[in-house]
């Protein structure tokens, strides 16, 4: 457990680095949404998600409705609902609740890129490593946003943002590498998504719908031309 954990917070540190940039930005909207540098903080550390954030910020900031909320975060979030899906099948069968529980709490997209691609079974202290990270970076990035983000030219502040794009090539590359099929899949990923925020009619859905849509399809496509055995999946 002790070495899984220790693997896990090392694999994190390049995720909460790239939090701490990121999440600056997130910070300035909190700020205009009228959120203390506590309340942002608060709420980066028990809402690990920057569009779900930005979209409650946005709300908030338009004196909308708690229900306005609850349906605009749980839009924006949804992908998370099929990261979940995919990664309890990587817990052992006799994983306890609570273990399944904790780890569903930081689903994000870079956590979820490094644990999916473990191999054998998920041991669910490696995640609690990568958040003990990434989640207090992810938080203290926001209230430094908050406290010093309009101190800052508009530019600086989205060009902290283009350090997610790195973690995420970080995260694709080496099994694109090692693995044809994915490597196909992964630029098949980015021709269709490229596409789909440019096509009538699927450009005007939201991204988040957007990325639900393209991924159970391209999946669907991956899983039933290219089958994993099972045995491949205990390797």
């Amino acid at each position: 457990m002790k070495k899984e954990f220790i693997k896990g917070m090392q694999h994190g540190i390049p995720i909460g680095l790239g939090y701490l940039a990121v999440s600056f930005s997130l910070g300035v909207a909190a700020k205009n949404a009228g959120l203390t540098a506590f309340q942002g903080f608060m709420a980066s550390l028990l809402n690990n998600a920057s569009a779900g954030e930005y979209a409650g910020f946005t709300v908030i900031a338009a004196n909308a409705s708690y229900l306005e909320m609850v349906l605009m975060t749980l839009i924006a979030n949804a992908r998370y609902l099929l990261m979940s899906c995919s990664l309890s099948q990587k817990f052992a069968p006799d994983t306890p609740l609570g273990h399944r529980l904790l780890v569903g709490f930081d689903v994000t997209d870079e956590i979820f890129g490094i644990t999916i691609t473990r191999p054998g079974a998920l041991n669910p202290y490696y995640t609690y490593g990568a958040m003990a990270i990434a989640t207090p970076c992810w938080a203290v990035g926001t209230a430094l946003g908050v406290i010093a983000g309009n101190m800052l030219p508009l530019r600086a502040v989205s060009a902290l943002s283009v350090a997610l794009f790195g973690m995420f090539l970080a995260v694709i590359i080496p099994p694109a590498r090692k693995n044809r099929v994915v490597a196909v899949f992964v630029l098949i990923s980015f021709l269709a998504s490229f596409a789909a925020a440019n096509l009538p009619y699927i450009s005007s859905l939201s991204g988040g719908t957007r990325t639900i849509i393209l991924t159970v399809v391209i999946s669907a496509i991956a899983a039933a031309l290219f089958p994993v055995k099972e045995e491949e999946k205990k390797a």
